[in-house]
């Protein structure tokens, strides 16, 4: 029984490393590397899509905020244009 125990263990051992050498195997051809640079790109240009996002956000928020200061301190709204003194546009 213990030799057969032994047997089985060495045979999934033996299974278990093919199928990972050939795994990296695959990862070390070129159609393996384009595929990994190709999947390294897509979550680069995700990260910057969201990091643009965020920036874009915090750049409106703090206009916000500049605009109700000057707002609340001068009493004139920013982005509004003042009449002219022959009242054209």
């Amino acid at each position: 029984m213990s030799r057969l125990f032994w047997f089985g263990l060495g045979a999934a051992a033996g299974l278990f490393a093919a199928k990972k050498a050939s795994e990296v195997a695959k990862q070390a051809t070129p159609a393996g590397v384009g595929a990994n640079v190709g999947e390294g790109l897509r979550e680069l240009a995700g990260a910057i899509g969201s990091f643009g996002a965020e920036v874009r956000a915090g750049m409106a928020e703090r206009e916000q905020e500049l605009q109700d200061t000057v707002e609340r301190q001068t009493g004139f709204t920013p982005g509004r244009r003042a009449p002219r003194a022959n009242g054209k546009h």
